[in-house]
């Protein structure tokens, strides 16, 4: 994973693309191998260095090889197959995307990764997709669980994460204990007392 306007991304799906021409036979003008590494390492030397004006020169170095071998296989491959046409459009959104777009791709392999804004000062983002995992109050064995797309407000995952437990334990839940994360009781689901942590008494049905 990497920033969307990083230079590890731009130097990731170059050498993506190379490597799956190369697969197809496809002889390119141009692969950047070596200039490519050169750039890709000292950006990452200015980086450090904290000479970002340097460092800015190389990562728009990156950009354009990039965009080069992109406009080369096209060239040379105008009908290309399923899985080489989806690497295009993969590498082609990276170098166009900024840094304030929506949607933006993160990893060439993987692009349905999402970024997740974690609120923590050591820590402020997070890539992935989020996660809810149910166990039971007494052994902690897990009996639900569930990944949740579109970096959604952790309260909205309740109802998702209630489906799976049902069908794989056959008992609906009735009482479940949460974070301060699941707070607010419009998203919870109807028929089931939620116990957030820090209170002291159960929010929704009262029919204990």
């Amino acid at each position: 994973m990497a920033f969307p306007t990083d230079a590890r991304l731009y130097q990731q799906a170059r050498v993506t693309l190379v490597r799956a021409a190369r697969k197809r036979g496809v002889q390119l003008r141009q692969s950047y191998v070596r200039v490519g590494k050169y750039a890709f390492f000292k950006q990452s030397r200015y980086r450090v260095a904290r000479q970002l004006k340097r460092a800015r020169k190389y990562t728009r170095q990156l950009r354009t090889f990039l965009g080069r071998v992109i406009r080369d296989i096209k060239r040379k491959l105008p009908q290309p197959d399923a899985q080489m046409e989806l690497l295009l459009s993969r590498a082609k959104r990276i170098k166009q995307q900024q840094y304030r777009d929506a949607n933006k791709t993160y990893s060439m392999h993987a692009p349905e990764v999402e970024c997740i804004a974690k609120g923590k000062v050591h820590k402020r983002h997070d890539f992935g997709c989020k996660g809810v995992l149910v166990t039971t109050s007494i052994s902690s064995w897990i009996v639900g669980s569930a990944a949740v797309h579109g970096n959604p407000y952790d309260g909205a995952t309740l109802s998702d994460a209630m489906q799976p437990t049902s069908e794989l334990t056959g008992v609906a839940p009735k009482l479940v204990a949460v974070d301060k994360g699941f707070r607010g009781t419009k998203y919870h689901p109807e028929g089931l007392q939620v116990l957030v942590a820090g209170s002291r008494k159960f929010q929704g049905v009262s029919n204990v």
